[in-house]
């Protein structure tokens, strides 16, 4: 991701199918690591009965890998500039793949949960590179353009095909396939860059700030740990406080060293490209486009299979709704881009966002699939438009000295984005499902368990009671993805107001 610190060698030109064909790999590695974002919700139903997983457990299956590849992020990309992009891509998917048969084979909740957090890993090497290898084989700023908006739009499609993927696999295999299909794919996308990619350039003077990176991960993982805990129906008092500690101190250490590093090296993060209201607008863009993706992902899939009794490729349909309408209007944003502005697609994409979200709540009260799915795709529409922007917003507002940096800092956005989502909508759901739900007389042993216990336990009586429950709770979600998506879109309209059709978007064009 730090691209702009390597220097480039004549040598480095590519020809046009090689740069296309680069493009084609690691714009297939980010579709893997999108996919596996959202890729559980529509199989967590099927997990939670074939591992027994607790509520706890599951939502640790889905935490553990935004929760590995956010804190790593950061730290990552100079990994990149010091031992060479292309090389630590490779390490990187090589570890994703590991991961993902160790996924494939998992025999209990517990490796499954490791095997997430190594998929985290793997991603966290090979995200900045994606970004970093497309900026080293493109040259052409018009064509470098192009790239990254399928970049972008690939990203933004992947999370929301994940329960689609998901379903369909489902539908004819086992749980263990929805791990399966990425090792044929790393297989290709590693022999297929040893063969096309561009020359592997390295940087030795370039320093990789181990105490940053390990500051970073602990303090987001106490972070959402005290997130978690405290959302729990019978909260452990004590663990959340020390989490809610652990993570307020962390950071606060994580900031003073990046201030203290900025006077004399390149600290992991300045905070002061966040003066600049373009960067700022992106990131907000980034972060609550996802949140808003996964949010609604997690809970409708799960309703619709376990209330609704849909499988899990029918759920997946449900919510294909956000892919199939976000994929235009990203691909036009990112050729609209010099001509409408910033604030036209990134503050009127989350208020649009916005707008579907409130329906998703009305349909929600009138139980209405048809509105629901309106909804989605108003949400995806105004998504697609968001998250395509969000990018040139990041790169295009910081001096090149800083462009790595950006490039991580998009990528965390990103990440942390669908980690709050997963850990407070998951927690969310919990919770009101757990504060709603009246058992009947001698169905007691179902309370304190998780939702998909009562409702698939054959009980006419809990079901019905555990449904009514669950309804109320999927409410609930709706109407905080909506709450957020309001806020995060007067939030990004105020930063970008001045970000009109006609003025100058990008302070660093170039910049990419």
């Amino acid at each position: 991701m730090h691209s702009t610190t390597t220097p480039t060698t004549p040598g480095t030109v590519l020809s046009p199918w090689q740069r296309w064909t680069v493009l084609g790999i690691v714009s297939s590695a980010l579709l893997l690591i999108a996919l596996d974002n959202t890729i559980l919700y529509t199989a967590l139903p099927t997990l939670t009965r074939e591992l027994g997983a607790s509520s706890s457990q599951q939502l640790w299956m889905i935490n553990a890998y935004p929760l590995l590849m956010t804190g790593l992020l950061l730290g990552s990309g100079s990994l990149g500039d010091r031992f060479g992009h292309k090389r630590v891509f490779q390490v990187g998917l090589l570890v994703f793949g590991a991961a993902s048969l160790t996924a494939t084979f998992a025999p209990t909740s517990e490796v499954l949960i490791l095997a997430r957090a190594l998929l985290g890993v793997g991603a966290a090497t090979m995200m900045p590179a994606t970004l970093a290898l497309i900026r080293l084989s493109f040259s052409a700023e018009r064509e470098r353009n192009v790239a990254m908006g399928i970049w972008a739009a690939t990203a933004t499609v992947g999370m929301a095909l994940g329960p689609i993927v998901s379903g369909v696999l489902l539908e004819h295999y086992w749980w263990g396939s929805v791990f399966l299909i990425n090792v044929p794919i790393v297989v290709l996308a590693s022999a297929l860059m040893l063969v096309v990619g561009p020359p592997n350039i390295t940087n030795p003077a370039r320093r990789w700030d181990a105490i940053s990176s390990a500051q970073a991960l602990v303090g987001m993982a106490a972070a959402v740990l005290a997130i978690k805990t405290w959302a729990e129906v019978d909260a452990n008092r004590i663990m959340a406080a020390a989490a809610t500690v652990v993570a307020v101190v962390t950071l606060t250490i994580f900031a003073r060293r990046q201030q203290q590093l900025v006077t004399y090296t390149e600290p992991l993060v300045d905070f002061s490209i966040f003066r600049n209201r373009g960067f700022s607008g992106g990131v907000v863009a980034a972060g609550v486009s996802v949140f808003a993706i996964v949010g609604l992902q997690l809970v409708i899939t799960q309703r619709y299979q376990l209330v609704e009794g849909f499988s899990p490729l029918q759920s997946g349909l449900v919510v294909s709704a956000l892919a199939v309408a976000s994929l235009p209007l990203a691909l036009f944003a990112g050729a609209m881009l010099h001509r409408v502005g910033l604030l036209v697609l990134i503050g009127g994409g989350i208020i649009a966002a916005a707008i579907g979200s409130v329906v998703t709540v009305i349909a929600a009260t009138q139980d209405s699939l048809v509105l629901l799915v309106v909804g989605m795709v108003v949400v995806g529409a105004g998504l697609g438009a968001s998250m395509s922007a969000a990018p040139a917003a990041i790169m295009g507002n910081v001096p090149p000295r800083r462009a790595g940096m950006a490039a991580s800092l998009e990528e965390v956005s990103y990440e942390f984005g669908g980690l709050v989502g997963v850990a407070t909508m998951g927690s969310l759901l919990t919770l009101a499902y757990s504060r709603a739900v009246q058992l009947p007389e001698g169905a007691q042993q179902w309370a304190g368990q998780a939702p998909a216990a009562a409702l698939t336990s054959g009980d006419p009586q809990v079901v019905a009671a555990a449904a009514e429950s669950f309804d109320a709770a999927f409410l609930a979600v709706l109407t905080a993805v909506a709450a957020v998506m309001v806020i995060g879109g007067v939030v990004s309209t105020v930063l970008l107001r001045r970000y009109t059709p006609g003025t100058q978007s990008q302070l660093y064009p170039n910049n990419h």
